[in-house]
């Protein structure tokens, strides 16, 4: 067989496993939370960061199943490379997030970061592009720049109002001066959730400006992939998560709410893409 002819028969085997791969990974982010919740405090960090490498792989594989290549490249260089490059001014001059230090609890670290902390980045900005970009379109068709960003960025800023108390009380990360505080949320300045809202409205204006349009008829098929899936779970999880398990039910109120104000939308958008 010619190299030529290799080629094609390979691609189209790729593009079909991509979203198989992708929806193993989904299966084992839901599997390493639930087990998380069953897990002693000081023995959940394997499940952390399994659960974040399985989402992560998730979204680049969701990526390269939508819109190609370019996508999926530029995923792990603009939120992985951007977080990372964010998180390490942030740690070394308090600036956009806050004062703050990571505990040395999360693994493997470059300039003071953890690897981990990246590949959250990665694992929750492509699923918030999509909501960016599908209640965009819900609200205007044309899909204005401002609009895709501004959605997106609150989608995956919001997250984080789940996010910070969590690691926070699991001693992974720690604040120098964690007021003034969202009411019901304490421990977590506001200054991290300005940082937050600003590197997502540049991930997500980067994002949307550079990934072009979508290789698949429907952008939410759930057939590429399960990025869509994977937001609202993390979305409902976490409401649960925090009023059952981590004695925050105020953070499961205040970060329901503000995170609710995308998700739930975004319940009903991928609703009406599949019904």
């Amino acid at each position: 067989m010619s190299v030529g002819v290799e080629h094609r028969v390979e691609r189209p085997a790729l593009r079909r496993a991509l979203p198989a791969v992708a929806w193993v990974c989904g299966a084992l982010v839901v599997l390493a939370q639930i087990v998380y919740s069953m897990t002693a405090p000081e023995d959940r960090i394997f499940t952390t960061v399994a659960s974040v490498a399985a989402f992560a792989v998730a979204s680049v594989c969701d990526a390269l199943a939508r819109f190609g290549p370019r996508a999926a490249v530029l995923l792990v260089a603009v939120a992985g490379g951007g977080g990372l490059l964010a998180e390490t001014i942030g740690v070394h001059t308090g600036f956009p997030f806050g004062e703050y230090r990571y505990t040395g609890s999360l693994g493997l670290e470059v300039a003071g970061v953890p690897v981990v902390v990246a590949m959250a980045w990665v694992m929750m900005c492509w699923p918030a592009l999509l909501v960016g970009r599908s209640l965009a379109a819900w609200a205007r068709p044309d899909r204005p720049l401002w609009l895709v960003v501004g959605i997106g960025a609150w989608a995956l800023a919001s997250w984080d109002v789940f996010l910070d108390p969590q690691m926070v009380d699991a001693g992974h990360w720690e604040w120098a001066h964690p007021e003034p505080a969202l009411p019901g949320v304490d421990g977590i300045p506001l200054t991290n959730y300005a940082g937050w809202l600003l590197v997502a409205v540049l991930m997500m204006a980067a994002l949307q400006r550079t990934v072009g349009g979508p290789r698949v008829t429907r952008e939410l098929d759930l057939r590429s992939g399960p990025a869509p899936v994977l937001y609202l779970w993390t979305y409902g999880s976490s409401v649960w998560a925090h009023a059952a398990f981590f004695g925050r039910p105020l953070v499961s109120l205040v970060a329901g709410v503000l995170m609710g104000l995308v998700a739930l939308p975004f319940a009903v958008a991928l609703w009406r893409a599949h019904r």
